[in-house]
């Protein structure tokens, strides 16, 4: 089992300060048994969650972006990506649904979760929208977050986590493991 840590100084089996951490994974292939795993230990130890799971809506080739948003705490789906049509090109996130959910997950933190859940480190974080605000009001919380990320979009996630990122592979033992450190 390997954790990549971005700073080696960070110790997760002690701290219980609020820390970000990345679940690294192969481009265009979301680790959805590790985020199973990340919610099934966090519940099964009794940790609070907000947040959301990325679902497919289609296997089809070309609707890999076709994905909906399961919100963790009310179990209610919102589909973030614009159906243009099979002919569509480039990113299609709907940009406007993308935000409603992050005002949902905003609402749902008032409660204190111990764990915030986020699908993915996307193009529009990287760009310096998305869930960037979401993220930060976490931490102001004194939330832990956990988001994917994918690998081409990693150094991007370095740039704006900078020293308290800590770097998990998409493995279901290191994720489990990571968890239990929390409690």
């Amino acid at each position: 089992m390997s954790v990549l840590i971005s700073n080696p100084a960070l110790d997760t089996s002690a701290s219980l300060a609020p820390q970000l951490a990345a679940i690294v994974y192969t481009d265009n292939v979301y680790p959805e048994a590790a985020f199973a795993a990340l919610v099934e230990r966090s519940r099964s130890l009794g940790l609070s969650l907000a947040g959301v799971l990325q679902r497919r809506v289609s296997e089809a080739p070309g609707r890999r972006c076709d994905v909906l948003l399961e919100d963790l705490s009310t179990g209610h789906c919102t589909s973030i990506f614009e159906d243009r049509g099979a002919g569509a090109a480039g990113c299609r996130l709907d940009e406007v649904a993308l935000s409603e959910a992050a005002a949902r997950i905003e609402g749902n933190m008032e409660d204190r979760p111990n764990l915030l859940v986020l699908n993915k480190f996307g193009k529009a974080e990287c760009s310096g929208g998305g869930l960037l605000d979401l993220i930060a009001s976490a931490m102001d919380r004194q939330i832990t977050v956990v988001i994917g990320v994918p690998r081409a979009n990693l150094q991007a996630w370095r740039d704006f986590a900078g020293d308290l990122s800590l770097e998990l592979p998409e493995d279901v033992n290191a994720i489990e493991t990571w968890v239990g450190s929390l409690k």
